[in-house]
């Protein structure tokens, strides 16, 4: 399916979109399935997302595929992960490559939970896809924002500590500079299926100034037009960053 893009203002496209990938138990449950046959029908609707992306012309896309909170699942279904992560990436990384998708991860990876098989197929996605700059698509794995924050604080108090830093010397942009993903720009829009409403820990620093669109189906449902749907409906709002609003507009 090729999407229908003229509708869209191409100097109003969100430069960086954030996907909460929320629902797929539910979807399998409601259906009668294992909770990981929700997860395998999450993949396709992540990808088809991602050529949607591709299609629009968005620059910067993270998904949420598994939080630091999700190591509390059950151990079928946290090793069922591990394995799915594995094999998504054999599976996608060369497809992505071809279409000029780099491929970066955001988390924490030095946790010895994460098998080291699982390391290794990161790591070669990323040295194979480093050069591409058609999306450059971000896998928050063992991600949680709060750590991402902790661990920048950490890795700058060190250098204070070092004496490579001064205290008076810490600014906003040293503590993004420290962040997983330095180059990552802040997040224009989050999309969380579902029809929850909360950012369970992600992306908040970065996303700050963010707009959010809740589309109110299961992350299986979700496709490459829904994203163009969240897009058109993000380019109908006005974004003002803390300034007063323009009451010259109002009748």
């Amino acid at each position: 399916m090729t999407l229908d893009v003229s509708g869209v203002d191409p100097d109003r496209i969100p430069r960086h979109v954030g996907l909460i990938l929320d629902g797929n138990g539910r979807w399998a449950n409601a259906r009668g399935l294992p909770r990981t046959a929700g997860h395998v029908a999450g993949e396709a609707a992540l990808f088809d997302t991602v050529e949607g992306a591709l299609e629009i012309g968005i620059e910067w896309l993270t998904a949420f595929t598994f939080s630091t909170e999700n190591w509390s699942r059950s151990d079928e279904e946290v090793e069922f992960l591990m394995w799915f992560n594995e094999d998504l990436l054999t599976r996608r990384r060369d497809d992505l490559h071809e279409q000029g998708v780099r491929m970066l991860f955001a988390g924490d990876m030095d946790d010895p939970r994460i098998p080291d098989r699982n390391r290794k197929h990161m790591a070669e996605a990323a040295r194979m896809t480093s050069g591409n700059t058609s999306l450059h698509l971000v896998f928050a794995f063992n991600y949680g924002s709060r750590r991402e924050i902790v661990d920048a604080t950490r890795a700058l108090a060190s250098r204070v500590a070092s004496g490579a830093l001064a205290v008076d010397e810490i600014d906003e942009t040293l503590l993004a500079g420290s962040l997983y993903v330095p180059e990552m720009p802040d997040v224009d829009l989050i999309i969380r299926s579902s029809g929850e409403h909360r950012l369970s820990n992600f992306l908040l620093w970065q996303a700050a100034y963010a707009e959010f669109y809740f589309p109110g189906i299961l992350w299986p449902d979700f496709d490459r037009q829904a994203l163009l749907d969240a897009v058109i409906d993000y380019q109908g709002r006005e974004r003002r960053f803390g300034a007063a609003e323009d009451l010259s507009r109002i009748d």
